[in-house]
């Protein structure tokens, strides 16, 4: 496999470096705060790790949640943020009719604050010229606006459970690296279109489709916001099926908490050497193949985890996870 970037990636590299080089991206879009590393590739701005976990509360038809530095990107979603042209263009809409008495979050406001806001920028449209807002019957039509910049590919929940749920503050962002599933069960003829999903609160992401493979190589990394009152992540795979519903090939939860302690007990992990800080332990009770540690490496927080899929015939799932806290 050639693991080397491409000449179209290395561009597009090169250009998303550019955009957010440019005054108006320096800072995030939505509160302010300076030097945003994660952005929306839909919208078309670069946001702070704080409102990143916001928009990821939304629908990705709405907001689609990506890293700067650590997320590949496909070319479409780099032309999209070049074509909006950063955060100036996309705030000449998205903020062109705030009303009085309405003010943008600092740097430091609290999460209802922050979501407050967030939410009605971008799903209720608030803010927006009302020519321009999506009617939330067609919720997933699109819509292109010129001002200062085009704005492409915006889209508006018609869920009204989203517009009326409790505002949920996150402690920290947990990248989950989705590598191989081995021995899986099989659903056709003779294999199986394996696919991953993930879950946490009504968070969902999930990774690409692999053809007739009953032992899939991924390498796919999924991002989730992490609540203050948090429980298991739960893992299911499909088998993709264009005619009919997808198959459950196996499901497994899986526990959070040996990291999360672990990892807010030795606070900032940047300053101290490689070494293990924590264990989740293989028992009756859990779905491990083997114990997990959790271990700093190059000041970071990761986990192994070779997991077994229960409620199917067979199936294995390695994953690495990787735990980011807002504070960093």
């Amino acid at each position: 496999m050639n693991r080397h970037p491409s000449a179209r990636q290395t561009s597009g590299k090169r250009a998303l470096k550019d955009l957010l080089a440019r005054p108006d991206n320096r800072v995030c879009a939505d509160c302010g705060a300076p030097d945003p590393k994660w952005a929306s590739s839909n919208i078309g701005v670069f946001i702070c790790l704080k409102c990143s976990s916001v928009h990821r509360g939304l629908s990705t038809h709405i907001s689609k949640v990506l890293s700067v530095t650590l997320d590949d990107w496909s070319d479409d979603q780099v032309d999209s943020m070049v074509e909006v042209g950063g955060n100036a263009s996309a705030n000449s809409i998205y903020e062109a009719y705030i009303p009085q008495g309405v003010s943008k979050p600092r740097p430091d406001a609290g999460p209802e604050a922050r979501s407050q806001f967030i939410r009605s920028k971008y799903e209720l449209q608030e803010f927006l010229k009302p020519s321009l807002r999506i009617l939330s019957t067609a919720s997933k039509n699109s819509f292109r606006a010129s001002m200062s910049g085009k704005i492409s590919d915006s889209f508006r929940s018609s869920a009204s459970s989203q517009q009326s749920e409790v505002m949920v503050e996150f402690i920290g962002t947990l990248k989950v690296k989705v590598l191989k599933g081995t021995n899986l069960a099989v659903r056709d003829m003779l294999s199986s279109d394996p696919y991953v999903v993930l879950k946490l609160g009504k968070q969902r992401v999930q990774t690409a489709v692999v053809k007739s493979n009953l032992n899939p190589v991924w390498n796919e990394e999924l991002m989730l916001s992490v609540p203050q009152k948090y429980g298991p992540i739960k893992l299911e795979v499909y088998d993709y099926d264009t005619f009919s519903a997808d198959d459950i090939m196996g499901e497994v939860e899986i526990d959070i908490q040996s990291m999360i302690t672990s990892a807010t007990a030795f606070g900032d992990v940047g300053t101290f050497e490689n070494m293990q800080i924590g264990r989740w332990l293989k028992s009756n009770d859990n779905a491990l193949l083997e114990d997990s540690t959790v271990n700093i490496v190059d000041g970071k927080v990761k986990q192994l985890m070779y997991l077994k899929l229960q409620n199917v015939e067979s199936g294995e799932i390695h994953l690495e996870l990787e735990w980011m806290p807002l504070d960093q």
